[in-house]
């Protein structure tokens, strides 16, 4: 069964590529075409113009995400089926859940807005992702340290943080599209209006908030039971911190001081930069009581 979600997880990968060329060719793909127009002296004057690519690429990429979300199921499934046990105990693991539900908060949101240019930030993210997990992260299955058995809070609350760090991922898509569009000036027709960008941002945001501070609040609880202690300032445990301040930051300028456009744009990307940071760099680099778990 490891071998399967390995497998799966490459079939993933492989759809993910088709649906990130899909999206991009809908979002920002076209040729130039000449044509030839009649002149009031019976002349002919050739003119360039920019023809977009058919809608029905923005259909390959919607199809193959969803292929790819299901092949991710799959791929997870047949690791808590090889491990006996919720499959994010390792960065591999942790990775393809992490993918996986960022598709999943994808296609809803593509759904509930109709607006399938978001994938073109997106799934080039899932796609570095999946491409980061398979060529540096061991895939197989490895037994957990004793403190690292608790199927009860501790899966908890890494599968809520799984579902944090994916929600918020939209906003960073949403944000990245805001700056390539330039705000009013429209440089692209088929990405969504500022406002619609603004708004996918906002409500991912307030999914993604809440969900976090639970995450940290469920990880304090489990670190009371693991090392006697709710908070120890662990790299970890701090960078979440952070991150969730930061968010906090957004919402409270959106809401009270008006905050729209440019510059919550900008700082909601400065705010998915905390959570890549939390996700690698204190997991890999930093030493602390969150890297006993291994790669």
């Amino acid at each position: 069964m490891a071998e399967a979600s390995v497998t799966a997880l490459w079939v993933a990968l492989g759809l993910t590529a088709v649906a990130v060329l899909g999206y991009w060719a809908y979002a920002f793909g076209g040729w130039l075409s000449l044509r030839r127009l009649a002149t009031p002296g019976q002349g002919q004057l050739t003119v360039a113009t920019w023809e977009r690519f058919p809608e029905p690429l923005g259909r390959l990429g919607t199809w193959a995400t969803w292929g790819a979300l299901l092949a991710m199921v799959v791929s997870l499934a047949a690791r808590w089926q090889a491990s006996d046990r919720p499959p994010w105990a390792n960065m591999w693991e942790f990775t393809a859940a992490f993918t996986g539900a960022i598709m999943l908060f994808y296609v809803l949101f593509e759904r509930w807005y109709g607006q399938r240019a978001l994938g073109a930030v997106v799934q080039p993210l899932v796609l570095a992702l999946l491409a980061t997990n398979v060529a540096f992260f061991p895939a197989e299955v490895r037994p957990l340290v004793p403190a690292l058995q608790s199927r009860g809070i501790l899966a908890a609350h890494v599968g809520v943080m799984v579902l944090a760090y994916a929600a918020l991922s939209l906003s960073f898509g949403a944000a990245v599209l805001y700056l390539l569009q330039g705000g009013e000036r429209r440089r692209f027709p088929r990405l969504p209006s500022p406002e619609v960008l603004d708004e996918i941002a906002f409500r991912s945001v307030a999914i993604g908030f809440p969900l976090l501070a639970l995450g940290i609040a469920l990880g304090a609880y489990w670190g009371n039971t693991a090392w006697g202690r709710y908070w120890g300032w662990d790299p970890k445990e701090t960078a979440a911190l952070v991150t969730w301040l930061i968010y906090g930051v957004y919402l409270h300028l959106r809401g009270l001081r008006g905050w729209r456009g440019g510059r919550s744009a900008v700082l909601l990307v400065v705010a998915y930069g905390a959570v890549l940071f939390t996700y690698f760099a204190v997991n890999l680099v930093v030493a602390g009581l969150h890297s006993y778990a291994g790669v």
